[in-house]
């Protein structure tokens, strides 16, 4: 080895210890923005990080050749790139910014097509790192969109599954044959939104001609900015992939910006001539980082803040609420999103008492005291008329395995401290009826609250399946037309295209009608009426309607409000589940599809 050669790969080396050892310092810092330090402090970091990696992968770019001829090997670059790419997921999941994860979408893209990781069956380290770029590459193409991508990479990613547990026999591949079943069932439940629009707000969709002028001149004494959002969920075997449920993942997009102007434009990778097609050259380690400004439309606002917990404790969830909270702007809103499983009032004085609560003295025993003191849900002052204070102790939310009260349990009143700021509140649970308690209970700032139903309506029970579908409510607020698909057991066939787009017309027309009804209203309580300007939160607004009104109408189940979403304060009578301007567009619906027997629609 040349003189020249031995400097080029002594620097090289010396890169890469420098941008592991930067990595290493952000490493655990959590992948949300309101924790692990201060934003600003975070933020200094990962461009410390950032600068490194860039660095380093311009010095092998530059310097390829003679490091090739050094011993570099393919995989080495890939597992540069895949850093990188790494470091652009992450700072998506912090930041929220769509550009951050078409970066990462392009990095990986390029270490599939230039095959770095061929080779890796020799080498078990190797492999494994081949296998967690595959389960990051997967989770950046679901976030994304990109269907038939993620088709290509989920059978490649079982393949080299198989592979492994045949070549490297002394090895237990358990976890990973787990995390192949875990992107099967997850790709199986969202297969109800594939090739159909975007989850994420696309204004070609969800901007209505008709109704934008009273859009725009609609005018409250109070308008409330929506930038913050926390959501996560807890249920038994829910359907997940790595950390992100589909639930939270249906509503991580919903309340994001599509990227691309237009979503039909955007044009699949052709990653099956990457398995026949291998690029050796010296310049196949040129990835082009300024595809993105192709791919994104400037004029997006910023995508909202999110912060997205996998089975948070209380105590964790809690703590990043009151981050939020401390760092929301003046005339801003939060939105809380809890989807878990529930109590629903059915326990025993004995469940309730290890909980720590005592139905006779409405307050907690001596176990559990310093639990509800650490809360400091500050809710002794609010009384009902009869004095029982036990309501805000004996309804709750699981947020975790075990069932015995403590850092699993979520109260009603663990809310109350946060009402100080302007809140939107998303509970979807068997037991999400029990947060009616909170309405007068706010410490300043009244709450908006949508409840789910406490039981889910199907007309094929089979579908009454949380733990293989995800959440109807959710479902209904994030995707509408296949949640009433789903609802009453229609398929669209292959070639339903016209079918599916006339359906999205008669829902489209219908929130155009229901828009100008809430903007021109007289009725309409305040605390909505401060959110509606924004354009997230006005089209969850018309997909509660929707949903409300869809479940009403819906008559193949026993009656009850266990079956109806509540939401808190209500909405004007005009845009009720039976008025004129609601019930006769679901009637257009279920016509169009051919479902009319499945509702019980009133005369006219």
């Amino acid at each position: 080895m040349s003189k020249e050669d031995n400097i080029v790969t002594t620097t090289f080396r010396t890169l890469v210890e420098t941008a592991e050892r930067k990595f290493a310092r952000v490493r655990d810092v959590p992948l949300h923005p309101y924790g692990g330090g201060s934003s600003q402090q975070n933020g200094h970091f990962f461009h410390k990080v950032f600068k490194a990696y860039m660095r380093l992968w311009k010095y092998q770019q530059e310097n390829r050749a003679k490091l090739v001829n050094s011993g570099l090997q393919r995989w080495e670059i890939g597992e540069i790139a895949s850093r990188i790419g790494q470091l652009y997921f992450n700072q998506y999941l912090r930041t929220s910014e769509a550009r951050f994860l078409l970066e990462a979408y392009i990095f990986y893209e390029a270490i599939i097509k230039r095959n770095y990781f061929e080779g890796s069956s020799e080498d078990r380290g190797v492999r494994f790192k081949e296998l967690r770029f595959y389960a990051r590459f997967l989770m950046v193409s679901l976030i994304l969109n990109r269907a038939e991508t993620v088709k290509l990479l989920v059978e490649k990613f079982k393949d080299l599954v198989e592979d492994s547990k045949a070549k490297f026999r002394g090895t237990n591949f358990k976890e990973w044959r787990l995390v192949v079943q875990e992107i099967f069932r997850f790709t199986k439940a969202d297969t109800a939104t594939a090739h159909v629009r975007p989850l994420r707000y696309c204004a070609m969709f969800d901007s209505h001609p008709t109704s934008l002028p009273y859009v725009s001149k609609f005018h409250a004494k109070r308008l409330l900015k929506f930038q913050d959002a926390v959501l996560t969920s807890y249920h038994k075997n829910e359907v997940k992939f790595a950390e992100l449920t589909l639930d939270t993942f249906r509503m991580l997009q919903c309340l994001e910006w599509e990227p691309s102007g237009s979503f039909y434009q955007k044009q699949s990778v052709e990653l099956a001539e990457a398995r026949t097609h291998t690029d050796h050259s010296v310049t196949s380690g040129l990835i082009d980082i300024n595809l993105v400004a192709g791919m994104t439309d400037p004029n997006l606002p910023p995508n909202p803040k999110k912060a997205v917990l996998y089975r948070p404790s209380v105590t964790q969830l809690l703590a990043v609420i009151a981050t939020v909270c401390e760092e929301l702007p003046t005339e801003s809103v939060i939105l809380i999103y809890l989807s878990a499983a529930g109590n629903s009032g059915r326990v025993s004085t004995s469940e309730i008492e290890s909980s720590g609560v005592s139905r006779k003295f409405s307050k907690p025993n001596a176990k559990s005291l310093n639990h509800h003191e650490q809360n400091k849900c500050q809710c002794e002052n609010h009384v009902t008329p009869k004095g029982n204070l036990s309501q805000y102790f004996e309804e709750y939310l699981w947020l975790g395995p075990c069932r015995n009260g403590g850092s699993n349990t979520f109260y009603p009143c663990d809310i109350i401290p946060f009402t100080r700021r302007p809140l939107f509140l998303i509970i979807d649970s068997d037991n999400s009826h029990g947060f009616k308690i909170l309405h007068g209970a706010e410490r300043g700032e009244p709450a908006a609250l949508f409840l789910s139903p406490t039981k889910p309506s199907f007309k094929n029970r089979s579908e009454n399946d949380m733990a293989r579908n995800g959440s109807q409510f959710t479902f209904f607020l994030t995707a509408p037309l296949q949640a009433f698909c789903q609802l009453v057991d229609y398929n669209f066939s292959s070639d339903g295209a016209d079918m599916y787009k006339d359906a999205q017309g008669v829902i489209s027309a219908a929130f155009t009608e229901w828009e100008v009804i809430l903007c021109t209203s007289t009725s309409l309580d305040l605390v909505w009426a401060q959110l509606l300007s924004d354009p997230f939160l006005r089209r969850l607004i018309l997909r509660f309607i929707f949903c409300r009104a869809v479940l009403a109408l819906f008559c193949l189940r026993e009656s009850g409000d266990q079956y109806l979403p509540v939401c808190v304060p209500e909405l004007p009578d005009s845009v009720a589940s039976f008025s004129k301007a609601v019930q006769p567009s679901i009637k257009r619906l279920a016509n169009h599809l051919k479902v009319a027997e499945c509702f019980n629609f009133h005369d006219d």
